[in-house]
């Protein structure tokens, strides 16, 4: 099991003086960490890369920072699904320069963009092909290509495991797997167990957010099914904390969470680490 946690606990932008959280992840008992990346993130990727390296961590990436609505895989229009793809590859190409494992998110549309219509036909079918040709990229690249469903309030296309594994079953690439996020799927699933049995065999890795986006225990996210569920499918992927932190200026609003669920980064993940362990090690 690797255990890791996002760059937004500690900070909004990556850039080269934010390399010390690396060494505050390493000195908490990570074994990796995701970095969000986007056109405005500025920043040397071979500094954080040596850094990482030397410290025995796992990197991750995942779009966070600016990503023109315009690129998406899913758009209506095929010049901005071409966009959306030559965009996506060069994300790709910079997780493969900071020797990242994985390129992971909403990878099939634009968070925030909720169209509320009946799906045209094409439109699953249309997105498959581009997540094809974006996994074989990432394959070249030795980087993998792991989408996460999400609520229906930040995308309408892939809200929940069942659908995910349609939409990979089309795309057909074996360079395409599942992150599962608890914090997203409290809206999208009743059945916690049965959810994470259907990805099982595509499931790459989990963000482990409680219902409020806080750290993971003492909320409504059903942590012993998880827990359990986890252990019985021989999970041995990433378990990785994700929230906005929300004594960084007015960062967490701006992301649309307007409580103080992550005023310490620190505290964040110790105690949610620990949370963590212990559930997985029952």
């Amino acid at each position: 099991m690797k255990y890791g946690a996002h760059s937004y606990i500690f900070t909004e932008y990556w850039t080269d003086d934010q390399l010390h959280i690396l060494d505050t992840a390493a000195e908490l008992g990570l074994d990796c960490f995701e970095i969000g990346i986007g056109d405005d993130i500025v920043y040397t990727p071979e500094l954080t890369r040596r850094r990482a390296e030397a410290l025995g961590l796992t990197l991750i990436v995942s779009p966070g920072g600016l990503w023109p609505v315009e690129c998406d895989l899913s758009a209506d229009d095929p010049a901005d699904r071409a966009r959306g793809l030559a965009w996506h590859k060069r994300q790709v190409e910079r997780a493969a320069e900071l020797g990242a494992v994985a390129y992971t998110g909403a990878l099939y549309g634009h968070p925030g963009v909720v169209k509320r219509r009946v799906p045209p036909a094409d439109e699953t079918p249309r997105t498959a092909e581009g997540l094809a040709r974006l996994a074989e990229f990432g394959a070249r690249h030795g980087v993998d290509i792991v989408i996460e469903p999400m609520s229906h309030f930040r995308t309408h296309l892939f809200n929940t495991p069942e659908q995910a594994m349609r939409l990979i079953g089309l795309a057909e690439h074996p360079n395409l797997t599942v992150l599962f996020d608890t914090y997203h799927m409290i809206t999208e699933v009743r059945d916690f167990a049965q959810a994470i049995r259907t990805v099982s065999h595509r499931l790459w890795g989990l963000h482990a957010c409680e219902n409020d986006r806080g750290r993971p225990g003492g909320g409504l996210v059903p942590w012993p099914a998880v827990f359990s569920t986890l252990q019985e499918i021989d999970f041995d992927g990433y378990i990785l904390m994700e929230a906005y932190n929300s004594d960084t200026g007015d960062f967490a609003v701006r992301r649309g969470m307007f409580h103080n669920v992550c005023p310490d980064g620190v505290a964040f993940v110790r105690t949610g680490l620990k949370f963590l362990r212990q559930g997985m090690s029952r």
